[in-house]
């Protein structure tokens, strides 16, 4: 069904990991692979069964961002029929909407370079985990273009204004040490604690009250354009939403019993 992506399923379903899959390009972004990773994101979070995903990258980069000889076919000039808006709106856009809006927990599995469109593919996620041999960098300026893939929405909320200007500006690499030091890497790993550690954070993410992560995930989002009074009133009720789930009554029957939690994501 996806042409541009390797998918693996893991721990009985719950979790599904797409990769980047064209390491002769360290897996620039195309039309193709942008409609199929949308496409991925948007069936996992409609699939009752699938409780966590994660995005990666085959061979030695994670993602080299916009693959250019798919934007310029042969022929084309920047302002012929406005391709790069388009490009954007209709194949960048959608699939940032469906990371953020998505109703499980996605995690960029950052195992190279991740550059550019590739670099905000990987920070528009819920969180990122990183080989230490990894770097970021927001490159779009090299070429004379602006940060997209929500990146300016997200990089000066992540980083404040004077940082997002100077890596959008410069284009300046971070290592992944740097980049978890200023916020955007939740965790760094070694290259052979890469894949275990992080198998272990998934796994775990995996068997989480799905339904109470989703409803986090609502609460966030809305928290850049509420007030304080507004946010505090959208507490209220989406924690009473979370306690209405199933999962929230075995976590509280779990906890007076003294044993681990059995969570179905419900």
């Amino acid at each position: 069904m996806y042409t541009q992506l390797d998918i693996e399923t893991h721990f009985e379903g719950k979790l599904k990991i797409a990769y980047l899959n064209q390491p002769e390009t360290m897996n620039a972004l195309t039309k193709p692979s942008l409609s199929d990773l949308k496409d991925f994101v948007k069936e996992c979070s409609e699939d009752p069964t699938v409780r966590c995903v994660a995005i990666s990258g085959r061979g030695r980069a994670f993602c080299s961002g916009q693959n250019l000889d798919d934007a310029f076919v042969q022929g084309n000039e920047h302002h012929d029929n406005d391709i790069i808006r388009k490009i954007v709106v209709d194949y960048y856009n959608p699939l940032v909407t469906e990371i953020t809006r998505c109703k499980k927990p996605v995690v960029a599995l950052v195992n190279g370079p991740a550059v550019g469109a590739g670099a905000m593919l990987a920070l528009i996620c819920d969180f990122v985990l990183a080989v230490e041999k990894s770097y970021f960098s927001q490159a779009f300026s090299n070429i004379g273009l602006i940060p997209d893939t929500g990146g300016t929405y997200f990089l000066p909320k992540l980083l404040g204004r004077q940082l997002a200007n100077y890596l959008a500006f410069t284009g300046k690499r971070l290592s992944a040490e740097e980049s978890k030091s200023y916020g955007l890497v939740a965790e760094v790993f070694t290259e052979e604690e890469f894949t275990p550690k992080s198998m272990e954070i998934l796994e775990k993410m995996s068997n989480m009250p799905t339904a109470a992560l989703k409803l986090t995930k609502k609460a966030f989002a809305q928290s850049y354009t509420n007030t304080l009074k507004e946010q505090l009133e959208l507490e209220g009720d989406l924690q009473q939403e979370a306690a209405e789930t199933e999962d929230f009554i075995e976590g509280v029957n779990a906890f007076l019993q003294k044993r681990k939690p059995d969570y179905k994501g419900k």
